[in-house]
């Protein structure tokens, strides 16, 4: 069962509307819906907010690392409440799909995602789950025949404010399905949330 929700994204106000920071958007929800709210906890290297709802108590986690050394927060935070990789689950913003899109996977390689790499690092591991947050891809969002925006430039700047619908939209979703995905098998979740 998922104990630890990790939202990725970079700290600081200049960072805030950043697409890289989709993880950070999604934790926010999580932790209203919840009634609970985010506390600097500076040994740990991020933010923490502490659920409990039910019977299930979960701790929901934004480093305040920037994005590349994520893992330092998750590893530190897993160590010390002893949660195993497999109960992690990282929400974070997924290049490889279009906005509107968001997709539930357990284990598996990094993409590229600075964020994902050092959190692998730090667990020693790459199983653990991921809420893949799509953003789309600046090669495809480029009109035809004209040169893409970088990626790391693309990134770190504000989604339009279709795309930020779009990506609200799927936040819904994730609401929706949410205790499927913090169940025993997390997987269930995955037949409603890839029918969007």
């Amino acid at each position: 069962m998922i104990q630890l929700i990790v939202g990725l994204g970079n700290p600081g106000d200049e960072h805030v509307s950043d697409r890289h920071n989709a993880g950070f958007w999604l934790s926010d929800q999580l932790a209203s819906k919840f009634s609970s709210s985010f506390a600097n906890e500076k040994t740990l290297k991020g933010q923490v907010a502490k659920v409990q709802h039910g019977s299930l108590k979960l701790f929901l986690l934004k480093p305040q690392t920037f994005m590349n050394l994520s893992g330092e927060s998750v590893g530190q935070l897993a160590k010390f409440y002893q949660i195993q990789p497999q109960q992690i689950l990282v929400l974070h913003d997924e290049l490889d799909l279009p906005a509107g899109v968001t997709r539930l996977k357990f284990g598996g390689g990094t993409g590229g995602h600075n964020g994902l790499k050092s959190i692998s690092a730090h667990l020693g591991t790459p199983e653990y789950w991921r809420l893949r947050i799509g953003i789309g891809h600046p090669r495809d969002l480029a009109p035809a025949g004209s040169p893409h925006q970088e990626v790391a430039s693309f990134v770190l700047k504000k989604p339009s404010q279709n795309e930020l619908k779009l990506i609200e939209k799927t936040f819904e979703k994730v609401l929706q399905v949410l205790p499927l995905i913090l169940s025993d098998d997390p997987s269930s979740a995955m037949k409603d949330l890839h029918t969007q």
